[in-house]
């Protein structure tokens, strides 16, 4: 999917995401949690080709 300025997208809880900007111009991205728990020890890194995670 192509995401483009002042667009956004809704990633519901637990699904397995990835971003990549194929564009020239740097990406800025704003990440807004919802729910009633905001914490970041709920958020689970999966392990990529980058070694992230």
């Amino acid at each position: 999917m192509f995401v483009r300025e002042n667009e956004s997208v809704y990633i519901p809880q637990g699904d397995l995401h990835r971003l990549y900007n194929p564009g020239k111009i740097m990406l800025e991205m704003i990440e807004v949690q919802t729910g009633s728990y905001l914490g970041e020890d709920d958020i689970v890194r999966v392990s990529d080709e980058f070694g992230r995670g």
